[in-house]
């Protein structure tokens, strides 16, 4: 315990680091010029206020508190605000019964939020890094997954919805840095979703929260407060399990989620300069995840990059890999590149060595171009 503690104050030290960041803006293809879809209420409107990813996050909550009386917000230090921010101002307006602190126990956090889901109720869970999500495995696997299931969809835990930080972010380390999303992209009954941008947070949270299925959403920490773009003000929903081609191309496809997005972009801006045309794809929601708009860029283009952060040794990256070589093998001119995290923990001074950088990947889509 007074191990788990040191690693948590240790959290807070490199939180306000974090945070102490120049906010810049995100990428004119990251916003999302394309991704206004058709949506259950109507047209999502382009205008709306600048914001960072940790505030959009705040306006999701604070929707999700203020439209379902059965919404709770729970988790470590999440009263006063999260080591993060991304809490606060929800205690003082909603009260501390529907947003409250918890013990340090994940494990405890998560099954708490199963029963309170189980009873018909919105529970909203904030797990402080993604790194201490492994004493809740269980629960999220045997308990909330199986939930449906094994009482013959007589009862069911799918108003749980897990919000945790995950990824780089320059100076974390090993407890501080990893991405787990591959582990919970192998259990049935759960859906694991990764936004990439302040107005994709909103909108995948809010439509997290309100899915019929226990759901994972992992925030790119890195992009807290780096990544700033017009986010509609009011309440909307982005669809779940729907890829976006945010960049068109004919040479190659590329693939990736969460933050390694804009690194991605910054490679395919590269290779353009030296005549390579690349596909952009954001996978947003990484189970279910969407085979068929990946398999129809594949089909078009010949050529697979996938880049994730994670280890590359059974990350996701190797399922979408398998999936799109069984779909699409007569039509690959080249193998399936995988451009990913190293299998080491993730260390801490030798960080820029461990991520998959942009040169990296641009590396990677010429030599993949000229198989």
């Amino acid at each position: 315990m007074a191990m788990s503690t040191g690693l948590r104050r240790c959290g807070r030290r490199l939180v306000a680091s974090v945070c102490n960041n120049r906010e810049v803006s995100f990428s004119t293809t990251c916003q999302g010029n394309n991704v206004i879809q058709q949506l259950q209420h109507g047209q999502l409107q382009e205008t709306g206020k600048s914001l960072n990813l940790c505030s959009a996050i705040n306006q999701a909550l604070h929707i999700a508190l203020e439209t379902d009386p059965r919404s709770y917000v729970f988790g470590e230090d999440v009263s006063f605000g999260g080591v993060f921010r991304c809490t606060a101002g929800l205690a003082e307006k909603f009260g501390k019964k529907r947003v409250f602190n918890t013990p340090l126990c994940e494990q405890g956090i998560v099954g708490f939020g199963i029963g309170l889901a189980a009873m018909d109720n919105r529970a909203i869970v904030e797990i402080q890094f993604a790194d201490y999500i492994f004493p809740a495995f269980d629960q999220i696997v045997n308990e909330a997954a199986k939930f449906r299931y094994r009482s013959g969809n007589q009862f069911n835990c799918g108003g749980l919805t897990i919000r945790t930080p995950y990824g780089a972010v320059g100076h974390g380390g090993h407890y501080h840095s990893q991405s787990p999303e591959a582990f919970f992209c192998h259990v049935p009954g759960i859906k694991v979703v990764v936004p990439r941008s302040p107005r994709e947070a909103k909108g995948l949270l809010l439509s997290s929260i309100r899915d019929q299925n226990p759901v994972i959403f992992f925030e790119p920490k890195w992009l807290y407060r780096l990544a700033v773009e017009e986010v509609p003000e009011h309440d909307y929903m982005l669809p779940l399990s729907e890829a976006e081609v945010i960049q068109e191309g004919s040479d190659i496809t590329l693939v990736g989620w969460g933050a390694q997005l804009s690194v991605m972009e910054q490679a395919c801006f590269d290779a353009e300069k030296e005549g390579i045309s690349c596909e952009l794809i954001d996978l947003k929601t990484l189970m279910p995840w969407d085979k068929e708009t990946v398999e129809a860029s594949v089909r078009k283009t010949g050529r697979l990059l996938i880049s994730h952060e994670a280890p590359v040794t059974g990350g996701f990256g190797a399922e979408i890999s398998a999936s799109i070589v069984e779909r699409c093998f007569l039509r690959l001119e080249a193998p399936v590149a995988r451009i990913c995290g190293l299998d080491t923990p993730f260390p801490l001074v030798f960080e820029p060595f461990y991520v998959p950088n942009k040169n990296k990947i641009l590396d990677a889509i010429k030599s993949t171009v000229n198989y």
